[in-house]
C-alpha cells in the first residue's frame, strides 16, 4: 500500500525562514490579511485531506477510470463524496477574490496546497483546477454581470470550469482553429466545432460546466489575432441565476489513456450552442492566457507532487528491503543482508529525487511569489519587473519541473527493481500519471521554444540578465560557513549569462539554430534556477541548530557536486551548429 506524510516542515521552512512570507505579505496592504500561523492552519488541513480522502480514491480511482455512455460521464466510485467535502471545505476558492466568495490566499500557498493533492491523487485535483483557471480568466476578462452570474458558482464548487482551445488539426497552432461563433439578433452567438482533449468536459460533479470556448467570428483576421473567447454553459443559466435548458454542447467520447485515467479528458461538440463573449472580439487568446500560465505553473507542481510521493515510497523501501551485504562489512550483521541503502546507486538515485524536490518546491514558492506581486502590488515598476519575471519563468516552472521529475518518479521506481513495475507498490501508476504533464498545456519542447524565442532572443536576453543580476545581489552577501553553494550559483550565472549571449549571436545568422539548442538551454535556466533555490535554502538554514537544517546543507552539496556539473553538459550541445540536425532530408526520417 503506497504511503504519503505531507512534508509541512519544508513547506513552513519555505514560507517562514527562506521567503520570509510574513514580512511580503504584510508589505502589500492587499496581502495584509494573511500571515504565516494561518497559511501553516491551512496546509495542516490540506494535509488532512490529501493523506485521508484523496490518496486512497487515487488507485481505486485509476482501476476504474471515468467511464463515458451516450454523452454521459460517471466519475469513479468515491470522487462525488470528495469533490463536495473539497467544496465544502472553500478549496476551489483558496486563491480566489473574497467578491466572488473566495479567501484571497496567495499563490505563493496555493502551490503547496496543490503540491500535496497531485501527490496524491492528480487525476481528483485535475477538476477543480480547471475551474480556478476558467475563474482566472474570467474574473480579468469578463462583464460584471458574467463575473456575478458565474464566479461565485464556481468558486463554490457548485459549477465547475474548462477550456477549450485544441483542435483534431490544432494542436499547440490556434491560429488555426476552425470553431466558428455567429453573431445573433439578441448579442450571444452560436458556437460550432469540436474540442479535443477537454480536461473535466463532461463529468457528475458539479450541476453545471462552463465552458470558455476559443472560436472565431465571420470575418476575423487570420491566425491568432482572430481568435474570440465564449462562456458556453452546459446548461443555460436563467435571469434569476436558476439553471434552464440543456445547451447544444456534449461530450462526444472520452480518450483512453496513459495514466490519470479518473480525469475524463473528452471531445466536446459545439453544435450550434449559444455562447457569450468574453471581452472583445479578436482579443481571446490574451484572455486564455491568464489562465495558461497559472496551470502552466500547475503542471510543474503536478511534477513535483509525483517525486515526492515517490521519494516517500522509495526511501521505505529502500531502508526496508535487505539485499547484499555493504563494501565495508556487514552493517547489520543480526540480518541476512544489509538494506539497499547500503549500495551507492540506490543512494545515487534516492538524492537526485530528493534533490530535485527541495529545489522545485522552492522555485515553485518563488515563482508563486512573483505572481502574487503582479496581482497585489501596488507599485507598477514593481508589477512590470514581476510580470516579466514569470514570463521567463512560466517555461522553465513547466518545462523543467516536468522533465526533472519524470526523471525522478523513473529513479524512484528503478529503486524498487521488479517491484517498482508491479501495481500493487504504486511506481507504476506514478509514472504513468506524471507523463502528460510534460506533454499537455504545451509540450516541454514548445516551452523550450518559448524560452528562447520570446523570452530570450526577442528582447535581446534582457529578462536573463535581470533575473541573473537579482542572483548576484541576492548572494553578494553570503555566509562563509557554506560559500561552496555561493560560489557554485554565481559560476552557473556566468555560464548561463555566456552562452544567453552566444545564442543571441548565433541565432541572428541562423534561424534554425535556436531549435536546435533550445531544450538545452531550458535545462541550463533551470539548473541555475535550482542552484538559486539551493542558495536562498543554504542561506535560510545557515547558523540554525537541527538535524533538519544540516541536512538542507547536505543536499544542497549534493546537488552541487552531482548534479550541477550537468550544465556544461548541455552548454556544450548548445555551442555547436544546427547543421547536422537540418542536414538529413525529410525522406530520411
Amino acid at each position: 500500500m503506497p504511503i504519503y506524510k505531507a512534508p509541512l516542515q519544508d513547506m513552513q521552512f519555505l514560507l517562514k525562514d527562506v521567503f520570509d512570507a510574513d514580512s511580503f505579505w504584510q508589505s502589500q496592504q492587499k496581502l495584509a490579511h494573511v500571515d504565516v500561523a494561518t497559511a501553516e492552519a491551512i496546509l495542516e488541513e490540506m494535509a488532512k485531506f490529501a493523506e485521508n480522502v484523496t490518496l486512497p480514491l487515487n488507485r481505486s480511482g485509476d482501476e476504474q477510470g471515468a467511464s463515458y455512455k451516450d454523452t454521459v460521464v460517471t466519475t469513479p466510485d468515491g470522487f462525488k463524496d470528495a469533490f463536495r467535502q473539497y467544496a465544502e471545505g472553500g478549496w476551489i476558492g483558496l486563491g480566489a477574490d473574497e467578491a466572488w466568495g473566495g479567501q484571497a490566499m496567495p499563490k505563493m500557498l496555493t502551490v503547496l496546497a496543490d503540491e500535496m493533492l497531485f501527490a496524491t491523487n492528480p487525476s481528483f485535483l485535475l477538476y477543480p483546477l480547471l475551474s480556478v483557471g476558467a475563474g482566472m480568466a474570467l474574473s480579468s476578462y469578463a462583464s460584471e454581470e458574467q463575473k456575478q452570474t458565474y464566479l461565485p458558482k464556481i468558486y463554490s464548487g457548485e459549477w465547475s470550469g474548462t477550456m477549450c482551445l485544441t483542435e483534431p488539426h490544432a494542436g499547440t497552432d490556434l491560429g488555426i482553429i476552425k470553431t466558428k461563433a455567429e453573431p445573433q439578433q439578441d448579442g450571444t452567438y452560436h458556437i460550432t466545432g469540436t474540442k479535443i482533449f477537454i480536461t473535466g468536459g463532461e463529468h457528475d460533479l458539479t450541476q453545471n460546466i462552463i465552458h470558455l470556448v476559443l472560436a472565431k467570428t465571420p470575418n476575423a483576421p487570420a491566425g491568432s489575432r482572430g481568435i474570440s473567447l465564449f462562456i458556453v454553459p452546459k446548461f443555460m443559466v436563467n435571469q434569476d441565476g436558476s439553471l434552464g435548458e440543456r445547451n447544444a454542447v456534449s461530450a462526444g467520447s472520452i480518450e483512453h489513456k496513459m495514466g490519470i485515467k479518473a480525469s475524463a479528458t473528452c471531445v466536446m461538440n459545439f453544435d450550434g450552442a449559444t455562447g457569450y463573449l468574453v471581452g472583445k472580439e479578436n482579443e481571446g487568446l490574451a484572455a486564455m492566457f491568464v489562465m495558461m500560465n497559472y496551470e502552466r505553473l500547475s503542471m510543474g507542481i503536478q511534477g513535483l507532487g509525483a517525486s515526492e510521493f515517490a521519494y516517500q515510497n522509495a526511501a521505505q523501501y529502500a531502508k526496508d528491503r535487505i539485499q547484499g551485504r555493504s563494501a565495508t562489512g556487514a552493517k547489520s550483521p543480526d540480518k541476512a543482508a544489509d538494506s539497499i541503502l547500503v549500495h551507492g546507486d540506490v543512494r545515487r538515485m534516492l538524492l537526485n529525487v530528493r534533490a530535485n524536490n527541495e529545489a522545485s518546491r522552492a522555485f515553485a514558492v518563488y515563482v508563486g511569489q512573483q505572481l502574487d506581486m503582479t496581482k497585489f502590488a501596488d507599485d507598477a515598476q514593481a508589477v512590470k519587473k514581476a510580470a516579466d519575471r514569470v514570463a521567463l519563468l512560466t517555461p522553465i516552472a513547466k518545462a523543467y519541473l516536468t522533465d526533472t521529475a519524470f526523471q525522478a518518479t523513473l529513479d524512484a521506481q528503478m529503486c524498487f527493481g521488479g517491484h517498482g513495475y508491479i501495481r500493487e507498490w504504486g511506481m507504476e501508476q506514478c509514472v504513468r500519471d506524471l507523463r502528460i504533464s510534460q506533454i499537455y498545456e504545451g509540450t516541454n519542447g514548445v516551452q523550450s521554444q518559448d524560452l528562447i524565442g520570446r523570452k530570450t532572443i526577442k528582447c535581446n536576453g534582457a529578462y536573463l540578465a535581470d533575473y541573473v543580476a537579482d542572483i548576484r545581489a541576492e548572494l553578494a552577501d553570503f555566509p562563509a560557513s557554506v560559500n561552496f553553494m555561493q560560489q557554485a550559483t554565481l559560476a552557473a550565472a556566468d555560464k548561463v549569462t555566456q552562452v544567453t549571449e552566444y545564442i543571441l549571436k548565433q541565432s541572428a545568422n541562423d534561424a534554425e539554430y535556436p531549435s536546435g539548442v533550445a531544450i538545452d538551454y531550458l535545462h541550463s535556466v533551470g539548473l541555475l534556477s535550482f542552484a538559486y533555490m539551493f542558495a536562498k535554502m543554504v542561506k535560510a538554514a545557515d547558523g540554525k541548530d537541527g538535524e533538519f537544517y544540516a541536512q538542507k546543507v547536505k543536499v544542497a552539496r549534493y546537488f552541487v557536486e552531482r548534479i550541477l556539473p550537468s550544465l556544461d553538459t548541455h552548454i556544450a550541445r548548445i555551442q555547436t551548429s544546427s547543421d547536422v540536425l537540418f542536414s538529413f532530408d525529410e525522406n530520411e526520417f
